[in-house]
């Protein structure tokens, strides 16, 4: 089975809904750890894939009939384990994969492994390997996609905007790139670990951003959220994995309250908090009280926890916002932080402060043609009372944005304020 044809894992419900269910239940947590185990035992990244995928499609065969098993989880590493057996037998790899790959039969249910051990690991190994910073950020992020979470090919190509047959072949160049370099399987230890975490914080990160934006797929969110999760609890004790995890689950609380009954985008201040995830705030607020040190996600996590933990948005902490910025420009200067420390100081301090710091934002030529900064300077200059002017501005904004969704929301800002 190529790797373009092979069955996505999120599996439509047939007539055995339940089982169906089931089936993609036990898919979410035991793929990646089926692929990582196979991988690590034959070194085939595409033997390991179809191997897990044929194993969901056996599963979604018989457990409407035979009912689903006590261990899911085995059941499916069984299946994968033999379809890889057979596969290597066919091909007469030699005797030692063979062997090992003997080992991997769980025929009686299994405990959830704790973190240190073997097939842990081995999810760690893979996010690892697929975030290693020989291959560029696009092959990083669709090989974790791919490998990791199991999205379909044709559902990558959508999110990078290339077609199907560009990232199969982007798929495989990353594959054959890692076994050509060398690129070990393994998690880097002591300074390499904290060289190469970035790298997989940053693939997770825009994983999410991708999701997360206006005319993104909130699939790919969904994903971000869940590699968070797995690596915070596969690292407990990385302040900066936690501060990412609570970064997502703080934005992720208000997917359900950004559009309203017509799909127009709503703005934070014009949100029904009611309708915010309160249990994912306040698993965002559990990973951010385990932050010990002061990296980048751990400050952007602390503004999202003002928005996200205040009663109104006249109650938003807008000075705390304001010194988290600073202290973001301090260890991570860019025009977009640049941008949101004016927003931040505007509301904290007065609009007229908030121009001046945008001003300073422009002068190193960072924002230049970026729509979005139009649009704050719109805002402020609203606040100020300006609202011919600000409406002006925010048409301008509206269009240079390539987003419709955002598209509507700056026109209707700039009616609004015409009016």
């Amino acid at each position: 089975m190529s790797t373009s044809q092979r069955r996505p894992v999120r599996i439509q419900a047939p007539a055995g809904a339940a089982a169906a269910e089931a089936v993609a239940a036990a898919g979410v947590e035991a793929y990646p750890r089926i692929v990582a185990t196979l991988i690590r035992v034959t070194g085939d990244w595409a033997l390991a894939e179809d191997c897990a995928q044929e194993a969901l499609a056996v599963a979604l065969e018989r457990w409407p009939g035979d009912g689903v098993p006590t261990n899911p989880g085995g059941w499916l590493m069984t299946v994968a384990r033999n379809r890889a057996l057979d596969v290597l037998r066919r091909a007469s790899v030699e005797r030692r994969k063979l062997h090992d790959l003997a080992l991997l039969t769980p025929t009686d249910p299994q405990p959830e492994p704790e973190v240190g051990q073997d097939v842990v690991d081995d999810r760690l190994r893979l996010i690892f390997t697929c975030c290693h910073p020989a291959l560029a950020l696009d092959a990083r992020v669709a090989l974790t996609l791919r490998t990791v979470c199991g999205v379909p090919t044709a559902d990558i190509a959508r999110l990078l905007l290339v077609s199907e047959s560009t990232m199969t072949r982007r798929l495989t160049r990353a594959r054959t790139r890692i076994a050509q370099a060398g690129i070990p399987y393994r998690v880097p230890s002591g300074p390499a670990l904290t060289e190469r975490l970035p790298g997989v914080l940053a693939v997770l990160y825009l994983l999410f951003t991708r999701g997360y934006v206006a005319d993104g797929e909130p699939a790919f969110a969904d994903e971000a959220v869940r590699l968070a999760r797995l690596l915070d609890r596969l690292m407990p004790e990385q302040s900066e994995v936690a501060a990412l995890l609570a970064l997502f689950l703080f934005q992720h609380s208000r997917r359900d309250a950004r559009r309203d009954a017509a799909g127009a985008l709503l703005t934070l201040e014009r949100q029904d908090r009611d309708r915010w995830d309160r249990a994912g705030i306040a698993e965002g607020l559990a990973a951010l009280d385990r932050v010990r040190r002061d990296g980048p996600y751990a400050w952007q996590a602390r503004i999202a926890a003002c928005h996200a933990t205040a009663v109104s948005a006249d109650d938003t902490d807008w000075p705390a916002i304001a010194r988290a910025y600073d202290a973001l420009a301090d260890i991570r200067p860019s025009p977009v932080i640049a941008l949101n420390r004016a927003v931040a100081h505007g509301y904290a301090y007065g609009p007229a402060v908030g121009l001046d710091l945008l001003d300073a934002a422009h002068a190193g030529g960072g924002l230049d043609g970026n729509p979005l900064a139009v649009a704050v300077r719109a805002d402020l200059v609203a606040r100020q009372g300006d609202r011919i002017r600000a409406a002006t501005l925010f048409r301008e904004a509206a269009a240079a944005v390539s987003s419709a969704a955002e598209r509507h929301a700056l026109l209707k800002r700039a009616a609004e304020l015409a009016r």
